[in-house]
Parts: C-alpha cells; structure tokens; sequence
C-alpha cells in the first residue's frame, strides 16, 4: 500500500497531476478527488499512523477551555481515552490527511453561519470515509474536523440522532495536530485574527 500512494497533495484539483494513481487505480482516485472538491477539501496527504502524534495535552485542552466538554457525544469523555486512541492507531498503518483553506469571520461565534461550514466539513470526511470502505478499504475510519454541530444542540447524554454519522474528531481523538503535521513536513501557523484563513484538517485512517 505505501508504494501505491506516494503521494502529497496541497494544489487546486485542476491542476493536480495524474500520471500516478493515487489509490489503487485512476478511476478509483478520481472518484476519491470528485468528492473531496464537492467538500471543499483542497489537500491529501498518504501518511503512516506512526507519523500521527497522541497527547495527553490535547485531552486536558478539551477537559479545561472547551464548553463541549460532556456535552457532545462527538467530544470527550464520551469519546476514546488517550489509552485507547494510541491502541487503536497501532491497528493501522496508514492514514489520509484531508485539510482545507477558508476565510472564516464566523469561526470564533456561536452561530448558524460557523454551524453550516462545520456540517459541511463534517460531512465531507463521513462521505469519503464511506467511499473509500465501499472501494475495499474495510477498515476506513474518519476523524473529523472541529466539533459536530449536525444537531443544534447535542442530545447527549441521551441517544444520537444521526448514530451512523457519529464520529470523534480529531481533537477528541487526542491527536497533537501540530506535531503530526511537523512530522510531515507541513507548516503549521495559527490563525489569530477573524478575518485570518485558516487551515481545517482531518483523518481518514485508512488500513
């Protein structure tokens, strides 16, 4: 698998060069692609799940500073401990790395516009997951980005309303995104201003 996507990908999808299947096979990359730029996703990255990077400070971010905090099923303590996000990481190998770029003036309030850029994130990582499992990948797995704002406000700590859309982000997964992107070589710079673009990213886990 890793000689099949050597792949790194961070340019507008017209211009990104097709002389290498990116998955197994063009038809099935396009397929991947066609997606990703319905989602407004703009980059792919094939990386090694030894390159993604658990902390337990992410944990303590979201438990101290976050009003999600047990209050989200998609936030913890109703997501994986520490413990377990690094055990389940050892059952894969490899991963997808999806960002995107976006003027976002809404990002630090809590209303309908910043609700509708987080479904849409949201969402795009649950339909490639889904894709790629019905291409073969069974073991597909998506972390998203930011927190789930699919219900105005989460049920929890009653059922969820959408169950087959549930998934923990990547935050909640404990994952130091700084340093996993420092492992690949990524730049990483924060955003600081609401009028600043700033990157979003998720994890696709994929075998």
């Amino acid at each position: 698998m890793e000689n099949r996507i050597p792949l790194s990908y961070d340019k507008p999808w017209s211009s990104l060069p097709r002389n290498e299947p990116f998955l197994e096979n063009p038809a099935l990359e396009e397929r991947i692609f066609t997606l990703c730029q319905h989602h407004g996703i703009q980059g792919v990255h094939f990386i090694k799940t030894s390159q993604i990077v658990v902390a337990r400070w992410v944990r303590l971010k979201c438990r101290y500073g976050c009003d999600h905090y047990n209050t989200n099923w998609c936030c913890p303590p109703a997501t994986v401990t520490v413990r377990e996000a690094r055990e389940i990481l050892r059952e894969y190998k490899t991963a997808l790395l999806l960002s995107g770029e976006v003027d976002h003036p809404h990002f630090y309030q809590n209303n309908s516009k910043k609700r509708r850029r987080q479904v849409q994130f949201w969402k795009g990582t649950v339909a490639i997951e889904r894709e790629l499992f019905l291409l073969g990948y069974h073991k597909a797995f998506g972390l998203t980005s930011e927190s789930c704002a699919l219900c105005k406000k989460c049920t929890y700590p009653e059922n969820c309303l959408f169950p087959k859309e549930k998934r923990p982000s990547v935050e909640s997964f404990s994952i130091d995104i700084f340093q996993t992107l420092q492992h690949i070589g990524k730049e990483t710079k924060l955003a600081q201003n609401t009028g600043d673009h700033f990157k979003h990213y998720s994890i696709i886990l994929l075998e």
